[in-house]
């Protein structure tokens, strides 16, 4: 057997004759490529036989869409590339999902994508399709190589554009182009120094800030984005001012803080919200201010209507684009929070006399709010009642009981290691668990963001390891979202690349099912889902597993999974047993009673 040759990582200088495919090679090397997520295939054959040599490793998955997942998990716990690559045709529409959620994510991606050759383009051949039309809505640029003498220029481009645009990139290469000689220069990676804005807007911003009786911070994914948290903290003790997260953004503030007071949006902090309400100014800081995550919520329509709206975003279109704004600061948000602190530090600031009532009204609002969460065991709606009174009655396979989530989520949030990372799948506990889920880093919560698909969790968390291996990291998915990603449970064995599972096995479509009650007097059509043992399915996959159906089973278990994948190297997959009961809908403005014309269908209403 011949042996591998060591990787060298030295990038050739100057122009120097070599092969399109090394030319490749050698300008994903430049940009620190170590990890590629992907399938092999034969249109880029060529390439990957030097991936081992140059010091890139080739992950292979079970799908091509978690392998886009995963590498969207990489990227957004290093701030580097994440990198997918698969074969022309059905290897690269696989990824299509996992990229448009990646953009959502702001997360800089970059997407390979050979593509049939030139000689046979047009013809129909065997796995061809045109693969830059399907990736137009969610790019923000896309390269295609047109001659194989700018392989190293087009794959340079589209890594400095996903650094500088904060998105997934695709670069197009057909297959052809990766043979034959040419002489070409590795380009040097370009990164952009993002400024704090223009000297009027923060100027103007730090007006309103000064004149505010009660300003109110949301810190957003920007803040993350820009490993700006120390500055959002001193500018937020400069004020005295609570700090609330953008929505699926908990990591962008430190829960240990006393400023901080929860996220946003759909399933979150009261506390927030009601601090939110009483705000004259709200710094907006890092963050789009997308519809879903400021949306009525817990009955509460929390928007302050007649508050002045500072936004700072990095970028120029999303300013002001959802909600009114009186300031728009396009700029970095670390550079722009420490502008502003700069412009208030010696000045005195009309919030300055009312500083200890406020410290005193966050402090009990959140106090509130955590006793609330405490004795919030179980929903309490008619429907979840009327399932947790058949819960009461059956029993699990094992002779359990099926929990209640919510007290399924307070046991882990109490379980939960420090420095731990966690994904979220979409779905109606998931969902729920925005109101327990606290960190006190960022890069640590990783949710589906506004593309909101099914089996994003679980690959996700399986490439946040791959580019942290000494954080603990767990994904939580309902058993309808698992099934879509379960599979790359194999990869996780196979690759050695231990996770943490939680499966809340509750045997439906919970989000949906929701509508299904409240709009459709719970006539239940595709919504009930009855599966095998997913911790059988996880040994058989070569995974360790945990079925828990007593409360009291929840944190000991979740630990001692985690304690398997830090010290022992092992995935676990933690099944917990569930009830039906479901929280509030997504949106209550999605969806309207049902109005039927035709006799045939009178009673379906």
């Amino acid at each position: 057997m011949s042996q591998a040759p060591t990787h060298s990582r030295n990038i050739v200088a100057g122009p120097t004759k070599m092969t399109p495919s090394e030319a490749f090679v050698e300008t994903l090397v430049a940009n620190g490529v170590t990890e590629m997520f992907g399938i092999m295939g034969s249109a880029f054959m060529d390439a990957m036989d030097i991936f081992a040599p140059a010091g890139i490793r080739l992950i292979p998955v079970v799908h091509e869409q978690g392998a886009a997942h995963m590498a969207d998990g990489y990227s957004r716990v290093s701030g580097r590339h994440g990198t997918v690559i698969g074969q022309n045709g059905p290897g690269i529409s696989n990824c299509v999902t996992a990229i448009a959620a990646a953009y959502w994510a702001h997360s800089p991606v970059v997407i390979i994508t050979p593509e049939t050759g030139t000689g046979t383009i047009g013809l129909g051949g065997f796995q061809e399709c045109n693969q830059l039309p399907m990736f137009q809505e969610f790019t923000k640029y896309q390269g295609h190589v047109t001659n194989a003498s700018r392989m190293a220029e087009f794959t340079g481009r589209c890594f400095d554009r996903a650094m500088s645009e904060m998105g997934p990139t695709q670069l197009n290469i057909p297959r052809d182009f990766f043979y034959g000689e040419i002489t070409c220069e590795i380009p040097k990676p370009s990164r952009l120094d993002r400024g704090a804005g223009g000297e009027s807007s923060l100027n103007e911003a730090a007006e309103l800030l000064a004149k505010a009786k009660f300003p109110v911070i949301i810190s957003g994914g920007g803040v993350v984005m820009a490993d700006a948290i120390e500055e959002c903290k001193a500018l937020a003790e400069r004020l005295g001012a609570p700090v609330v997260n953008s929505y699926l953004h908990n990591d962008s503030f430190p829960a240990s803080h006393p400023l901080w007071c929860g996220p946003l949006g759909y399933q979150g902090s009261k506390a927030a919200m009601k601090l939110m309400a009483q705000a004259d100014v709200v710094l907006a800081l890092g963050t789009r201010l997308g519809p879903f995550g400021t949306l009525p919520q817990h009955g509460m329509d929390y928007w302050p209507k007649d508050a002045k709206i500072i936004q700072v975003d990095a970028d120029n279109k999303m300013l002001g684009l959802v909600k009114k704004i009186s300031v728009g600061i396009c700029g970095d948000a670390g550079a722009a929070a420490v502008a502003l602190s700069q412009r208030l530090q010696d000045r005195t600031l009309d919030c300055d006399s009312t500083r200890e009532a406020r410290a005193e009204k966050i402090a009990s609002e959140k106090a509130a709010w955590e006793k609330e969460l405490d004795d919030w065991t179980h929903e309490r709606d008619p429907y979840s009642l009327d399932v947790i009174a058949e819960a009461k009655a059956e029993k699990t396979y094992t002779g359990g009981e099926y929990l209640h989530p919510r007290q399924v989520l307070r046991e882990l949030e109490k379980a939960m290691p420090e420095d731990v990372m966690v994904s979220t799948d979409i779905g109606n506990i998931n969902s729920v668990a925005n109101s327990y889920l606290r960190f006190e880093k960022p890069r640590s919560f990783f949710a589906a963001m506004s593309f909101g698909n099914c089996g994003y969790a679980f690959p996700t968390i399986i490439g946040a390891k791959v580019a942290a291996p000494h954080r603990p990291a767990v994904s939580y998915a309902g058993d309808g979202a698992w099934g879509m990603s379960l599979s790359e449970t194999m990869t996780c064995v196979r690759e050695d690349i231990p996770v943490t599972a939680v499966v809340f096995h509750n045997r439906q479509w919970g989000a949906e099912k929701k509508n299904q009650v409240d709009f459709y007097n719970r006539r239940f059509v595709a919504g009930e889902l009855e599966n095998p043992s997913f911790a059988d399915i996880a040994r058989a996959m070569g995974a360790e597993a945990i079925t828990v159906d007593r409360i009291e089973d929840v944190g000991p278990a979740f630990k001692r999974a985690i304690d398997m994948q830090m010290n022992e190297g092992k995935t676990c997959i933690l099944e917990i047993m569930c009830t039906r009961e479901l929280g509030d809908p997504f949106r209550r403005d999605a969806l309207s009673k049902p109005v039927r014309l035709l006799d045939k269908y009178k009673d379906y209403v």
